[in-house]
């Protein structure tokens, strides 16, 4: 693809990949205490880019961590609109990707969504209850904001499938590791490297490993095939157990610094 194409997320990642480093993108829920300031802090630690969740009622994908940082958020009164007049009011040193469900987009409108997302500095989105085959309007809107879409590929998909998703992901591939929500586990699924491998025959594009990475040494070991890995609930957990901004730094520097060293 030639880079004047390429949207921010993918041209920032690419760029990291392509020097040799390994990515780390972390997770954390918007409208969760001190997020913009934990925000913050998982850059300085050293994320290549980061995923802000945008709290849903029903988070079909989340598990348990996920949902209750969802829920508290809603509780503290944290809307769409709110957390993107926070975004917007901010300038961060690395691509910030929205994820959220469908139902948020469809009630804004694809074109005003995505309009919003580019005028706060989003530069990516992951909508998980989007399938591929429903996503075309959505995938127009988005590339024709600047707006990488991310496409995640689960580790049941036919070969076929894989090959259709990484083609029309942009930014990066979301490799799912393993069949479940999120959450943390003790030990990596054998299905997290799977699927990586298996994304790398179809695409150049980076491939970043999310779901069921919960240790540094799983973030490792994942890596060593993935370009990267996506570190949602071991980072939220930290953040609900009263952790703040300084813990959500510590967490990130930990796999910063074992994926450097990896």
């Amino acid at each position: 693809m030639a880079a004047e194409s390429l949207g921010d997320l993918e041209r920032a990642l690419r760029d990291k990949k392509n020097s040799g480093n390994k990515l780390l993108v972390p997770y954390l829920t918007a409208g969760l205490g001190n997020w913009v300031e934990a925000l913050h802090a998982v850059i300085d630690a050293g994320a290549d880019a980061v995923e802000v969740g945008i709290p849903f009622s029903d988070p079909i994908m989340d598990g348990p961590i996920i949902q209750e940082a969802s829920q508290k958020a809603l509780e503290a009164g944290a809307t769409p609109a709110g957390i993107l007049s926070e975004l917007r009011r901010s300038s961060f040193a690395v691509p910030i990707a929205i994820m959220t469900y469908y139902n948020i987009v469809h009630h804004a409108g694809h074109d005003r969504f995505a309009k919003e997302l580019a005028d706060c500095g989003v530069s990516g989105s992951i909508i998980p209850d989007l399938q591929l085959d429903e996503a075309g309007e959505w995938m127009v809107s988005a590339r024709e904001n600047g707006v990488d879409n991310v496409m995640m590929a689960a580790p049941s998909s036919s070969p076929e499938r894989l090959r259709r998703l990484a083609d029309n992901s942009r930014g990066f591939v979301y490799g799912i590791g393993l069949m479940g929500v999120t959450g943390v586990r003790n030990s990596l699924a054998d299905s997290a490297s799977e699927i990586a491998r298996r994304l790398k025959e179809y695409t150049d594009k980076p491939v970043l490993v999310g779901v069921g990475v919960s240790t540094t040494e799983q973030a490792v070991q994942v890596s060593r095939i993935a370009d990267g890995v996506i570190v949602g609930s071991a980072l939220v957990q930290r953040l609900l157990a009263g952790g703040g901004p300084q813990g959500a730094f510590d967490l990130m520097r930990q796999f910063r610094n074992a994926l450097d060293a990896g």
